[in-house]
């Protein structure tokens, strides 16, 4: 059985909010995710496939991912 952990990472990312400042209307209207803020952190939720473009999208955009 796969390992839970392994499993969330390849479905989502976890943010501080203030880094999709001005992407985040581009980032939902793109890709087929789903974003959720909690306090200061935005989660965003999608198929690994999904994941991996936005995790490019991100890397274009200078964000670093933890």
């Amino acid at each position: 059985m796969p390992d839970p952990s392994r499993l969330r990472d390849s479905t989502q990312i976890v943010l501080p909010k203030r880094e999709l400042d001005g992407i985040r209307s581009t980032l939902e209207s793109e890709f087929t995710v789903s974003v959720f803020t909690t306090g200061d952190q935005c989660r965003i939720i999608g198929s690994p496939v999904e994941i991996k473009a936005v995790s490019d999208f991100l890397a274009r955009h200078g964000v670093t991912i933890p």
